[in-house]
């Protein structure tokens, strides 16, 4: 595909993989947030696990920073969002907790941004692609 090497294939595949599970939980974490986000918004978060193998995969096969630390910041995000959401049960949403809010949101852009910005670098069609997909806000 556009004449990538096998790392750089892996990270657009991933990144286009967790753009569109994005897109699809948020869209049906509203409207069916007791049925299904409660229920299995959990796995987006396990998502966290394939995305740290794929992030040590880049980094040992010389790729920079930019390519591997976004599952690494998706590491973090998740675990953040799964202690508030599974562990402690937060009802953080309505009404809005700003303690909790900045540090989610802040944790779900920096992951997102680095599965975007990397995409630049390999083919810029690639990446106004996601650009244009991009999900809604995490809450």
């Amino acid at each position: 595909m556009f004449g990538l090497d096998n790392l750089d294939l892996l990270f657009v595949v991933w990144a286009f993989f967790f753009q569109i599970v994005l897109i699809v939980h948020f869209a049906l974490r509203k409207r069916f947030f007791e049925s299904y986000t409660l229920k299995y918004g959990w796995l987006v978060y396990a998502l966290c696990i394939p995305a740290a193998v794929i992030s040590i995969v880049l980094l040992l096969g010389g790729k920079t920073w930019s390519f591997w630390l976004g599952g690494f910041l998706f590491l973090i995000y998740a675990a953040y969002g799964y202690w508030v959401d599974y562990v402690k049960k937060f009802q953080w949403r309505k009404p809005l907790r700003l303690s909790i809010v900045f540090p989610y949101v802040f944790l779900y852009l920096a992951t997102v941004m680095f599965y975007w910005w990397p995409l630049a670098l390999i083919s810029r069609p690639l990446w106004l692609c996601t650009l244009s997909c991009s999900s809604s806000p995490p809450f």
